[in-house]
């Protein structure tokens, strides 16, 4: 993999094990978030979800079982990934990330944006973009971006957090810029020259309790006193655990079977080149 960095971007400078990239921008991301996520992820029933569900497309859609995941945290789906026989190359611009994805024993590291890797056009087998497009202001320019550097026969892996009338104080803390819905998503991705080949909902059940513990709230101004670690606590509580891991089952199973789940809190997208 080393040499397959070396011949995709002249831009970068390997040390103590991490790719660095000459040049550092600015990102819509909070300094404390990896650290945040990094606390929860093990226990998290909602990463461990979108991971499988992660996993599910990759391994069905892939031509080739290589991976960048860009803007991928702590490297918590790149291991999944790494984990189902997918050689993933994390793409972090947050340091802290890049530390804590080394403690998880990846060694295919990139602390850089994309941008400032300066990724050779149509060069990347597959990429991944995770909980991210959401965080970048010009969507439109950061997925062309994307489509200038994959490979011909590569396909894009998108998740993002569905629904407006979703929109929380919790999304501005984040750094979100906006939510989606597969009809919006699908048109930004068809102007970049992208065309969809798998599209769905997951986290199906999850908009209603968003909706009330997070959205209304943040309508009323009134302090949101339920923390995400608090609500991941509650929902791995006991039977209601049992219940959401039968109801995420159905979900890893429509995906597999190339059915769509037709509401849920966040999008996911498989994509590829228009004409390929």
């Amino acid at each position: 993999m080393e040499n397959f960095i070396n011949s995709i971007s002249e831009n970068l400078v390997f040390k103590d094990g991490i790719w660095y990239s000459k040049e550092r921008s600015s990102v819509s991301y909070p300094d404390e978030g990896n650290a945040l996520c990094f606390q929860l992820e093990e226990n998290s029933f909602w990463f461990h979800h979108r991971n499988n569900c992660i996993i599910s497309v990759v391994n069905r859609f892939a031509n080739k079982k290589i991976l960048f995941d860009i803007g991928g945290g702590n490297g918590f789906t790149s291991l999944a990934l790494e984990n189902s026989n997918v050689e993933t190359v994390l793409v972090e611009p947050g340091i802290a990330g890049i530390i804590n994805a080394k403690k998880r024993n990846l060694n295919n590291l990139i602390c850089s944006t994309l941008q400032d890797a300066c990724i050779k056009k149509e060069s990347i087998p597959n990429i991944g973009i995770f909980d991210v497009l959401e965080h970048i202001e010009n969507d439109l320019d950061f997925l062309t971006e994307l489509e200038q550097v994959l490979s011909n026969t590569g396909k894009l892996f998108i998740t993002v957090p569905a629904f407006k009338f979703l929109w929380s104080a919790d999304d501005a803390l984040a750094g979100h810029f906006r939510r989606y819905t597969l009809k919006k998503l699908k048109n930004k991705l068809s102007k970049a020259n992208f065309e969809i080949e798998y599209s769905t909902y997951i986290f199906s059940i999850l908009p209603f309790p968003i909706f009330l513990f997070r959205t209304l709230p943040s309508l009323f101004r009134k302090k949101n006193k339920i923390t995400l670690e608090i609500e991941q606590k509650r929902h791995n509580a006991g039977k209601l655990k049992n219940i959401l891991n039968k109801i995420w089952g159905k979900e890893i199973s429509f995906i597999q079977k190339n059915k769509k789940i037709p509401f849920g809190s966040s999008c996911l997208v498989v994509a590829k080149k228009k004409n390929i």
